[in-house]
């Protein structure tokens, strides 16, 4: 069944982070009733219990206190945290989970032991799918950037990837962006696979990025469980728009660690091997580094240098030398631009490793 959405009840709904590229007046009526939700669907849903996530990320970057009885617009989406939760889409349009606070709804399938001692998922409702004048759901997809041919391969795209969540991928990539930046390079960052919410974003934006985007702006809510082709083609069109305004050096955070189903697929793929021309692993013990420098092999790919949390502890770089052959390169020699990773010297494409 399809009801116009009240403009006056629209304006008091909270929207989330992964809705921001949906523009306000395109919301125009909801899907109620039987209907099967799709990772990426807008939805309508009322809060019905405040658990662990307490607030929700504004299309803004405000992260605003929720309460029971708030209405707020989020997107489906499947979630893969191995410090948080696990959770798909449902099937309907039953009651699920505020899997992350940057607005998705799913169904939580378990969760760490330790976040769980913090809390229950904070419940919700759904009311019904956000549609447009036309009764269509409204799907992020149809907002996604268009696909572009890479004009200018001259533009240098360093990846970022990790031994897992937490291993210091955003920080690498933030310490990359401030030093290339000081260095006066117009660098564009972007997260191309991951959970949708600007707590990522915004760390580049505040590094000084000259543009930032993520894998909602090529009209993903979440990358876990898309097709690997989805996701190639997500990173490419990030890469194409980043170079269209202006930007002569790329910085990608890949999210989770290499044994990620998506993230080993989007390693291993042709066209994601193309599109990036260094590689930089970001590991939290010499054991990851390691493990992870195989792995990497095993795809096909070398990593040019390591960073990550393992970089805070002299000790642990000795040890981690002892095992792989890579520079070594810790946070500080990131954001003074002084690291082996400063090997930009112009628009150029990046020179050999000297």
């Amino acid at each position: 069944m399809i009801e116009i959405f009240d403009q006056a009840r629209l304006s008091k709904a909270k929207r989330a982070f992964t809705t921001r590229r949906v523009p306000v007046q395109d919301m125009r009526a909801l899907e109620t009733g039987p209907v099967a939700p799709m990772a990426g669907d807008l939805v309508l849903a009322r809060v019905e219990a405040v658990g662990r996530l307490q607030r929700v990320e504004l299309t803004t970057g405000r992260k605003a206190a929720i309460f029971a009885g708030d209405e707020i617009v989020v997107v489906y989406g499947n979630r893969y945290a191995p410090d948080a939760y696990e959770a798909e889409v449902p099937d309907d349009l039953s009651d699920c989970d505020l899997a992350a606070g940057g607005g998705i709804a799913s169904l939580v399938l378990n969760s760490n032991a330790v976040w769980e001692s913090k809390g229950s998922p904070t419940r919700l409702r759904p009311i019904g799918l956000v549609t447009d004048s036309e009764g269509r759901p409204i799907n992020l997809a149809r907002y996604a950037l268009p696909m572009r041919p890479l004009l200018n391969r001259q533009v240098p795209v360093i990846a970022v990837c990790g031994a897992t969540m937490n291993s210091g991928k955003t920080t690498t990539v933030a310490g990359m962006v401030r030093g290339l930046t000081q260095k006066g390079m117009r660098v564009g960052a972007a997260k191309i696979t991951g959970t949708g919410s600007g707590n990522d974003y915004w760390k580049f934006v505040d590094s000084g990025a000259a543009h930032t985007l993520d894998f909602t702006d090529a009209g993903m809510g979440t990358t876990y469980l898309a097709d690997v082709e989805h996701v190639v083609r997500g990173a490419e069109a990030v890469v194409a728009e980043l170079i269209s305004r202006g930007c002569n050096a790329v910085v990608l955070e890949i999210a989770d660690g290499v044994h990620q189903r998506e993230t080993h697929a989007l390693l291993s793929h042709p066209r994601m091997q193309a599109l990036a021309d260094r590689w930089v692993y970001a590991a939290d013990s010499a054991a990851s580094a390691a493990v992870g420098c195989q792995v990497m092999s095993g795809c096909g790919l070398s990593v040019t240098a390591i960073s990550g949390l393992l970089t805070a502890s002299p000790l642990a770089m000795r040890e981690a030398a002892g095992l792989v052959r890579a520079r070594f390169c810790a946070l500080p020699e990131l954001t003074e631009g002084s690291a082996p990773l400063a090997w930009i010297e112009s628009v150029s494409r990046l020179s050999a490793y000297a």
